[in-house]
């Protein structure tokens, strides 16, 4: 046995056991829905960028003339800032803590969204969408992380759900939004799209405010060797939640006092690729490769898809707002299954489902049909989501967590870049069967990965996963 085994530290968390131990026995409370309220808001504003894209392409395709390469980049550029950000503010938020890359995302991405109102070009418009996406780019592996390392294991499923819920409201939030502003052209004399990308940045603002007064995760500040300021927080949910607070166990209790780790307990980013992490690792950069193709693909190439289809573009756009009320439905749903259902399990189920509608979708001319399977395509996405949101928490360690969640994050940003380059040119080509029958086959193959190299996490408690 180590010194730090004897002495109580976790050597694969890093972070305290008796941490970890007490957040998962408090019951659910008030303070923990409060909490995951004021996290799953400001996911909005990543859920109501990411989809933007799509809508603003084809907003601006007829007034600014765009070009196909145009429009691609118009709906690439804030993946592409979201790649870098997720790779570089996700290894920050495991160094300097996650309370402070929350406040630090939400704040850029505020700033550059308010500059995007302000674009005369393309190109401009392009540029200041890569440098609001940077802001967000850990946006939701920070959501995942935070809410992961707090809320009790009983609950954790349920509330990282509802979390999300709340946040895909900003999905057809975008396309009515765009649909109206839109077809009016302007609004006290700017253009109707210009009030999309205001709207963002002053929502944004306000939700920073409210994330100022959250703690910082205990598990993280355990795991950098901050105990007294961890037991604080700890203490505080304690009676917050109504849970006994835990007594502090006399100096004499452990053996060898003078040798007990009082630094940080640091896991290098090369543990991800040692056993048990290097098979979850690369379990988990295939999937975020695939699942890009299949969830992404359509939130965000769906008002396209539709006018390649013939529809004009407030049609698409309204169809495409109906479809995305499938969101938060399916976030919704997710709510009651997460924790009932094995993730793995769950996860292939809602994949399959992805799949399927995407093609009747693809197939569609009846605009009944098109809303219809778009519907049901965006339902199965989000239970498919938030499982996938849930597990990726809970197969790393707490030093690592962040880091390796971000990571295999920032590539399916990296995928969502190339997507509408591959995707219009297949499009233009060869129609929206042939994008949506490649997207089903992906799907298919991530379901294989998923059930091959996946663990079973339901139900454990993070430390023992």
């Amino acid at each position: 046995m180590t010194t730090q085994e004897a002495a109580g530290a976790v050597p694969e968390t890093g972070e305290s056991s008796d941490t970890g131990s007490r957040l998962d026995r408090l019951p659910a409370s008030g303070w923990h829905r409060r909490l995951t309220a004021i996290v799953g808001i400001g996911a909005f504003f990543d859920l109501y960028e990411v989809f933007l894209g799509g809508v603003l392409a084809a907003a601006l395709a007829e007034p600014w003339g765009l070009s196909h390469h145009q429009k691609s980049w118009l709906i690439a550029s804030s993946f592409l800032g979201m790649f870098v950000g997720a790779n570089v503010l996700s290894f920050l938020a495991d160094r300097f803590g996650r309370r402070r890359m929350f406040l630090i995302n939400l704040g850029a991405y505020s700033l550059c969204s308010l500059a995007c109102a302000f674009a005369q070009d393309a190109t401009q418009l392009s540029v200041l969408r890569f440098l609001a996406g940077l802001g967000l780019g850990a946006e939701l592996v920070l959501v995942d992380t935070y809410l992961a390392e707090f809320l009790p294991r009983s609950v954790r499923g349920r509330y990282i759900a509802w979390a999300y819920t709340l946040g895909f409201v900003g999905v057809p939030v975008a396309a009515l939004l765009g649909a109206r502003l839109v077809a009016k052209h302007e609004l006290f004399g700017v253009d109707g799209w210009r009030w999309l990308l205001v709207a963002g940045a002053l929502g944004a603002a306000f939700i920073q405010l409210l994330r100022t007064r959250l703690p910082e995760s205990p598990r993280w500040l355990s795991a950098r060797g901050r105990n007294a300021e961890a037991e604080a927080i700890v203490r505080d949910i304690e009676a917050r939640a109504g849970g006994a607070p835990t007594p502090t166990k006399p100096p004499a209790v452990r053996p060898e006092p003078a040798e007990a780790p009082t630094g940080p307990v640091r896991v290098p980013l090369k543990r991800m690729f040692q056993p048990p992490y290097a098979r979850r690792t690369i379990m988990w950069w295939i999937f975020q490769v695939l699942q890009t193709v299949g969830y992404y693909g359509f939130g965000s190439l769906a008002p396209v898809v539709l006018q390649a289809k013939g529809h004009t573009v407030t049609e698409s756009l309204t169809y495409a707002a109906l479809s995305y009320l499938g969101y938060p439905v399916g976030s919704a749903l997710s709510v009651p299954l997460i924790d009932r259902v094995e993730r793995r399990t769950l996860i292939i189920a809602s994949a399959l489902g992805i799949a399927s509608f995407g093609l009747v979708f693809a197939f569609a001319s009846a605009s009944w049909l098109i809303v219809g399977a778009g519907f049901l395509l965006t339902v199965c996405s989000n239970v498919f989501s938030n499982a996938f949101h849930v597990y990726q928490t809970e197969i790393f360690p707490t030093g690592l967590r962040s880091s390796a969640i971000g990571i295999a994050y920032s590539l399916s940003r990296l995928t969502s870049v190339v997507l509408p380059f591959v995707a219009l040119d297949v499009l233009e080509d060869l129609g929206a069967t042939a994008v949506f029958t490649g997207s089903g086959v992906l799907m298919v193959l991530l379901c294989v990965n998923v059930r091959l190299l996946g663990p079973r996490t339901n139900g454990r408690a993070l430390d023992a996963i």
